[in-house]
């Protein structure tokens, strides 16, 4: 996998008691490329967020406004413990998806993060994996971090199964924590501390 450097937008991050400035970059693997996220890719989180059946699996509630992503923007450009990508395909340039770590917590080496596939032309081919092990590789190889945590809506289970496959490892159950079509659902927490990435890694070679 490649760094290339995008932008002169920078993060701080912690390794031991060095602080140090990073520039943002993209993540570029076989078939994708995660490219950080800019005001022009709005439009696309926009008309993903109008798919009712993408909003059920990722635990969203309704469609977002133009406001509103003008807003998910702005907060997006002044948040510290949050870095963004849309997913283009290499070929075509296509944007298909979104991807980031948020809740970054430095002093604790972890943080959060996220996947979704918007583009329902794109689902089932692999993107979701590629770009996973993308950000997982960023988040623990460049940035240093020791554990990197994702919530799943409990009754999907296509994406139980996923974060499974890449080495995640269920921690605990929020009862009741979604509401969707009158009925209640669990949420998963899951997680994958940097000695299991590795491992995945080593098994998947």
């Amino acid at each position: 996998m490649d760094w290339v450097d995008y932008s002169d937008l920078a993060i701080e991050l912690l390794e031991g008691k060095t602080v140090k400035t990073v520039e943002r970059k993209s993540l570029v693997g076989e078939r994708i490329i995660l490219r950080p996220f800019s005001k022009r890719d709005l439009s696309h989180i926009q008309r993903w967020s109008t798919d009712a059946e993408l909003r059920k699996l990722t635990g969203e509630v309704a469609p977002i406004s133009q406001a509103e992503s003008e807003e998910f923007y702005r907060e997006l450009r002044r948040d510290e413990n949050r870095i963004w990508f849309v997913i283009v395909l290499k070929k075509g340039k296509r944007v298909i998806g979104e991807a980031g770590l948020l809740r970054m917590f430095r002093p604790w080496r972890s943080t959060d993060m996220t996947i979704i596939i918007g583009e329902r032309a794109a689902w089932r081919k692999g993107y979701g994996k590629e770009a996973a092990r993308l950000l997982l590789s960023y988040a623990f190889e460049h940035l240093g971090f020791h554990r990197v945590s994702i919530g799943v809506v409990g009754f999907n289970k296509n994406a139980l199964r996923f974060w499974k496959s890449l080495g995640f490892k269920k921690e605990g159950v929020e009862r009741d924590a979604h509401f969707c079509d009158n009925k209640f659902s669990d949420g998963v927490m899951m997680s994958i501390l940097e000695n299991e990435y590795r491992e995945s890694i080593e098994n998947a070679t």
